[in-house]
């Protein structure tokens, strides 16, 4: 029997304010345990919370970018539960009235497009975090992360593959990023998705029952998480089971899911609205105000690319990936005019680089201004582009513009025609053979010369001028 995977995603994306939803605490990450908080964060008798007014302006940037409805009035809820790192035995997050909802976003996966539905977009305050003893049977609690301000983004169940999971979550991450409202890190926590996974028969209409994915902190631990639980669920059915409705743990060192708990249902928690917080109102100026100071998002700035700068859209795709990436381009751009080698030097020789050494972009040893003056010496006949690599090796070490290495190293390209004679007349003395086969049709060979020229000349000489001297003594 063939089956479809059904997939919705839960995202939780910290904001990127100074201090937390309802408390004046520092969210500073990697800070000593338990020294950012206080007796509201602390949950404390007798405590007030105080709505902070950045999240809510962050938190509406992003329902505009991704097309939801502002809600008029929305109001927080208790969210009750125990666990050790809960101080107040409920979280303060938004249930029946959230802040916006029916928003969408276009993912592209295998070629084509497809728009995922937004269910709702809502805040609350993070839990703390428990550090496990590896060897002793008790845990610690710090609580420096309580409070601190998360916007958790519901999809609708439209995914049907790990790799449009994957699509779509990057996606969100690029958002989130080019609105500078949260950094995106799932290795430090601050952007972290759990995954609803079911699957059904092929053409049926009713959903199967799903498991919920939990401990996914990375990309590609989301897309094989829900690949192998996929598989799972339908040799499960296959053999003759039921999938049962569970919290399941990915473990990344087995490949595999494992059961946590049973799946909490809404009712589990008693919701109920927060005594301490008033309904929260944004009028029709607010959401006017916000959505003009919006940046240029990753989907326009993709079409911007392709039509300014004539880029086939699988590049303008990658160097809008990620707001730092467009930036660094432009900025190329702005010294070296020109942008299709830009781009091609961007993505493969910088990225390359960056990638191989863990670094971002932001951390590239080579400020864009000073790559656009490299790639502006190939164009000028200054050096070749095997030259070029070897100096773009060498600013990347140093931290030298490229003017100085030349200079330094004497790798001035030669384009004078009486310097690169001899050395032409030398290559085909030295290869008589080669010179008949060229003469009786072999017009391929031309490579061979001009390799043997550039070899003898270090790399030095200018290939289009050993190109045409090479076609003038073998034709003439």
């Amino acid at each position: 029997m063939e089956f479809e995977s059904v997939i919705g995603l839960e995202v939780h994306a910290q904001l990127n304010t100074e201090t937390k939803i309802f408390c004046p605490c520092s969210t500073l990450f990697g800070s000593p345990p338990n020294t950012h908080v206080c007796p509201v964060c602390l949950g404390m008798p007798g405590v007030l919370p105080v709505l902070n007014r950045k999240v809510v302006e962050y938190t509406l940037r992003m329902a505009l970018a991704t097309d939801c409805t502002v809600q008029p009035i929305s109001r927080f809820a208790r969210k009750n539960y125990f666990y050790p790192d809960l101080p107040k035995g409920y979280q303060i997050s938004q249930y029946e009235l959230p802040i916006a909802t029916d928003g969408h976003l276009v993912i592209g996966s295998n070629g084509s497009k497809k728009r995922i539905g937004i269910t709702r977009i809502h805040m609350e305050e993070d839990a703390g975090k428990l550090i496990h003893h590896p060897d002793l049977p008790f845990s610690k609690v710090d609580l420096n992360r309580t409070g601190v301000p998360l916007m958790e983004i519901v999809s609708e169940p439209d995914i049907r593959s790990a790799e449009e999971a994957g699509a779509y979550l990057r996606r969100l991450r690029a958002i989130i990023r080019y609105l500078a409202i949260g950094d995106g890190n799932m290795e430090e926590g601050s952007f972290r998705c759990d995954a609803n996974v079911s699957v059904m028969p092929g053409g049926a209409s009713t959903f199967g029952t799903r498991t919920e994915l939990k401990n996914l902190n990375s990309f590609k631990n989301v897309e094989k998480a829900i690949q192998y639980e996929i598989r799972r669920q339908i040799e499960l059915i296959g053999e003759g089971g039921k999938v049962v409705q569970e919290t399941r743990l990915w473990d990344p060192n087995r490949n595999v899911t494992t059961s946590m708990r049973s799946k909490e249902e809404a009712h589990d928690y008693r919701y109920f609205p927060d005594p301490d917080l008033l309904p929260l109102e944004i009028d029709k100026a607010w959401i006017e105000r916000v959505k003009s100071e919006l940046p240029e998002l990753p989907e326009a700035r993709r079409g911007r690319f392709i039509s300014q700068y004539d880029l086939p859209e699988m590049d303008a795709q990658v160097l809008t990936s990620a707001k730092e990436i467009a930036d660094y381009f432009e900025a190329c751009l702005s010294v070296y005019p020109n942008p299709k080698p830009a781009g091609n030097w961007i993505m493969g020789t910088l990225l390359g680089l960056l990638n191989a050494e863990g670094k971002t972009i932001e951390e590239s040893p080579i400020p864009p201004e000073e790559l656009g003056n490299l790639l502006k010496m190939i164009d000028d006949g200054i050096i070749s582009g095997k030259i070029a690599k070897s100096v773009f090796d060498e600013m990347a070490r140093t931290g030298k513009p490229p003017k100085t290495i030349v200079e330094e190293k004497g790798l001035v390209q030669v384009s004078n025609t009486s310097a690169l004679e001899p050395t032409v007349d030398e290559i085909l003395a030295a290869n008589p053979d080669e010179v008949a086969s060229y003469r009786g049709g072999k017009k391929k060979l031309i490579g061979f010369f001009v390799g043997q020229v550039m070899k003898k000349t270090k790399g030095k000489a200018n290939p289009k001028l050993v190109n045409e001297l090479l076609q003038k003594k073998l034709e003439g």
